[in-house]
């Protein structure tokens, strides 16, 4: 550990994380099945919570429900507004384990839900039902995992606080597995003609209907294996990629069509957040500037405010 920052090793985590992210979205495709539809896909999202990630609270014909991956004790909660419960240990496990127990957990607090039991955004995606390659979970490196999403979270807070825009919450993408939050220029955007595996088009479309400059906490891939930090606009600007930053180690990707900044450059830093900060204000920058986004209409500086009245919180 340095600064409560974790160290965080692709190789190690990785069939854990891939387990999880199976895991993450049979909660994510219960809670799209029972919540209202949000813009650009919002209501699909968990949450980072004290423990772990949430899927917070969705209705259900006797009242609420939620969902609660718990990765200090290592159990999924399932509770409702009338006081019921019940848990699941977290722990080496087929994905089609966890889908048959998740359900039957489900049915047995008389919540009634089905879901479209196909993972979203991969690749030669397994049913879940069918789904016994992905089956690690280690519990140090799923808690390690998630501290770095509790970092990352608080500074990803902060960071929103400075706009007064259209901003999206700070949520957890279940399909890409990434934390992330947009900002919103307030103008349309041209027709998104990039597809994701199982994922309908007009989804894609309605997400990137408005110009957006968003970044987020990803946790690498076998093409990519790092954790790292991305930023990205759509539509975005031909300068976009060419405009400086402000953080050694950062650099744009023509391949991905974003800025990405390894975490490790974060992780060892004498001043993680500041580091983090400094890479998401210029990335924001370099969107904002080349699409001549109305600056001073849409961001403020709460540091004075907070000064004057911090007191009465």
């Amino acid at each position: 550990m340095q600064n409560k920052w974790p160290v965080l090793e692709y190789t190690q985590l990785k069939d854990t994380l891939a387990t999880v992210h199976l895991w993450t979205q049979i909660a994510g495709k219960i809670r799209l099945r029972k919540m209202p539809w949000l813009n650009h896909s919002w209501h699909v999202t968990l949450y980072v919570s004290p423990t772990g990630l949430s899927t917070g609270s969705m209705p259900y014909q006797h009242g609420i429900f939620q969902i609660d991956f718990d990765f200090v004790h290592h159990q999924l909660h399932i509770v409702t507004n009338g006081g019921r419960q019940e848990t699941l240990e977290l722990k080496a496990m087929a994905v089609a384990d966890f889908y048959h127990a998740v359900f039957e957990k489900i049915k047995l607090l008389d919540i009634d839900v089905s879901i479209y039991g196909v993972p979203s955004e991969i690749e030669n995606a397994i049913p879940f039902a069918q789904d016994r390659i992905h089956h690690t979970y280690d519990p140090t490196h799923m808690e390690a995992y998630w501290q770095a999403l509790v970092n990352v979270h608080s500074v990803l807070t902060r960071f929103r606080a400075g706009f007064t825009g259209k901003c999206s919450p700070v949520h957890f993408f279940w399909g890409g597995f990434d934390l992330a939050v947009t900002r919103f220029s307030g103008r349309d955007a041209p027709l998104h003609q990039g597809t994701v595996p199982n994922m309908p088009a007009k989804v894609m479309q309605e997400s990137y209907s408005k110009e957006v400059s968003s970044c987020g906490f990803w946790p690498g891939s076998d093409q990519y294996p790092h954790a790292a930090f991305y930023a990205y606009a759509y539509p975005a600007a031909p300068d976009f990629g060419e405009q400086p930053l402000q953080q050694e180690g950062a650099f744009y990707s023509k391949e991905m069509g974003e800025f990405l900044m390894p975490y490790e450059v974060v992780q060892q830093s004498a001043h993680p957040e500041d580091t983090l900060m400094a890479f998401l204000q210029s990335t924001y920058e370099a969107a904002a500037n080349t699409s001549q986004w109305d600056r001073q209409a849409l961001e403020c500086d709460l540091s004075s405010f907070e000064t004057e009245y911090g007191c009465f919180r």
